[in-house]
């Protein structure tokens, strides 16, 4: 073996160990830099990046782990600095906000949770990528005026249900309860309730198949339901 050969399978290893040592730095850095939230939740992973504003809004339970790119954001007032223009008076809405997210709940990233009043996410629900949950919704009654700065409104509740699965990209809007072991598909904008073990899509999001406890099996909603949430 040559000199060169032997130079390159070094700086191969090299860089392998380094690579190693950032992923184990990065994991450190996630740890040591985790917000101070409401509660003191135990094995507590929320990756990096993420951005959590108001964390002492924000309760969290035992074992949840959150995947990188997370924007949890319990908004005391509105609008915040970022989004007022510098040369405008507003009113402020100020707000009590509470987020609670429950043991053992799963996130793959980029998980979005926006809240004036109050979100409750149950025990054991999981969150693919790119899930939106909000409990308001910004202002258009001016169409003159910049929607960023009116006031935030259809302000409600949310609340998933215990063990259930939200899909890639699903959108939840305000006043809206998933049941529990409920399925929201892939692209879904949920915009009013889901009954507890029954599987729903599309956006609006409609239910197609509920659980038959005599039968044991996901069966059929009503055929003229499932016709519409297809097309």
């Amino acid at each position: 073996m040559s000199l060169k050969d032997l130079a390159r399978r070094g700086l191969r290893r090299l860089m392998t160990e380094l690579a190693i040592r950032m992923a184990d730095a990065q994991g450190a850095v996630a740890a040591r830099t985790m917000p101070v939230f409401a509660n003191q939740p135990k094995h507590l992973t929320i990756d990096l990046p993420r951005r959590i504003i108001n964390p002492e809004n924000i309760f969290i339970g035992d074992n949840v782990w959150l995947g990188p790119g997370c924007f949890i954001a319990a908004v005391k007032e509105y609008p915040s600095a970022s989004l007022r223009h510098p040369d405008k008076h507003y009113d402020i809405q100020t707000f009590a906000p509470q987020i609670h997210i429950g043991h053992r709940v799963t996130s793959s990233g980029n998980l979005v949770i926006g809240a004036v009043h109050r979100i409750v996410v149950a025990d054991d629900v999981m969150f693919a990528f790119n899930v939106t949950l909000l409990d308001n919704l910004h202002g258009f009654e001016h169409p003159y005026e910049p929607y960023k700065y009116q006031a935030l409104q259809r302000i409600a509740p949310v609340e998933i249900g215990r063990g259930c699965w939200i899909g890639q990209n699903v959108v939840i809007l305000p006043a809206v309860k998933v049941g529990d072991m409920s399925i929201i598909g892939a692209n879904s904008v949920v915009t009013h309730d889901i009954p507890e073990r029954s599987i729903a899509l599309g956006a609006p999001a409609r239910v197609v198949k509920q659980w038959d406890n005599m039968a044991r099996e996901w069966r059929p909603y009503p055929a003229r339901s499932v016709r519409a949430s297809l097309r």
